[in-house]
């Protein structure tokens, strides 16, 4: 895997690896996984106490921070040292919160934090190659469900004259995807990468013959191996990332991003990429009062 272009902002370290993890060989997978599990001590950790914890090398141990996109060991450390020392403060200022708007505040911070990060993991010659096949394809269908069919509703968007379709009903999504063609497009969303339903109509999609654009939160998933052009985005890690705080706001912010990108490559203007936020922002009002 080659090295990460710039270091994930702060906030942004274990959701870079979460999302790449699964591409590594089962023995350094091993070592994301205490990374991910225990980044406190992996943090203070040598890479011998990290080779012991790992059941591995610490030659594997340097190889899984260098094949997850770090120059290294102490690289990967001192992100990690750096990032909990941003989320001890948000987590402190949230217990000395006493009012529920300062709790929302830790929680928009969290946010933006977890926003800042969620571009590092996203291959971008692949977004370059999905904003071509969106830009110039003749029919666009885009797929989600379950959390993420929010997101897949609001980009169904009028661009330049283009009509994305989003079916809501999975049944419609997978009979849709049948009668796509080798000139049209599918946009399949799941932020695991295993929803079934979301699954069945990008699998019509490919037997039909059309693109498969996937965006997941996962390297390694069904919806990547199957999809033309994988785009991974980093997740939430923080105190409320239980809560799914931040994964839907990265799909929206990444689908808008999406959005202008195809209308710029369609020959758009700045006028007409705020029109097609604005088309989103209405679409999300109007979902979420039905």
């Amino acid at each position: 895997m080659s090295q990460l272009q710039t270091d994930p902002p702060v906030g942004g370290t274990l959701s870079t690896i979460r999302a790449l993890a699964p591409n590594l060989a089962p023995s350094e997978r091993r070592v994301a996984d205490i990374c991910i599990a225990r980044p406190k001590e992996f943090a203070w950790w040598s890479a011998a106490d990290v080779a012991e914890h790992a059941s591995t090398s610490t030659a594997t141990v340097i190889r899984a921070c260098q094949n997850l996109g770090f120059k290294g060991f102490q690289h990967l450390r001192m992100l990690l040292l750096r990032d909990l020392g941003a989320s001890e403060s948000r987590v402190q200022d949230a217990s000395h919160t006493k009012d529920s708007i300062g709790l929302m505040q830790a929680v928009f911070g969290e946010v933006a934090a977890d926003l800042g990060g969620a571009l590092t993991p996203l291959d971008r010659d692949a977004f370059d190659r999905a904003v071509e096949a969106i830009a110039d394809a003749d029919r666009v269908l885009v797929v989600g469900n379950g959390v993420s069919g929010p997101s897949a509703v609001a980009v169904r968007f009028i661009l330049n004259g283009r009509t994305a379709e989003a079916p809501t009903d999975a049944v419609m999504q997978q009979l849709t995807a049948r009668h796509l063609t080798s000139r049209d497009v599918c946009l399949a969303i799941s932020d695991s990468g295993l929803n079934s339903l979301t699954l069945q109509p990008a699998h019509a999609a490919k037997e039909a013959g059309a693109i498969v654009i996937g965006v997941t939160g996962y390297a390694r998933s069904p919806l990547v191996e199957l999809a033309d052009m994988g785009l991974v985005l980093g997740g939430g890690t923080g105190p409320w990332g239980a809560h799914g705080a931040s994964a839907t706001v990265i799909q929206l912010t990444f689908l808008i991003g999406l959005q202008i990108a195809v209308s710029e490559r369609r020959g758009g203007s700045a006028e007409a990429a705020a029109q097609t936020l604005e088309h989103v922002i209405g679409i999300l009002n109007h979902v979420s009062t039905s």
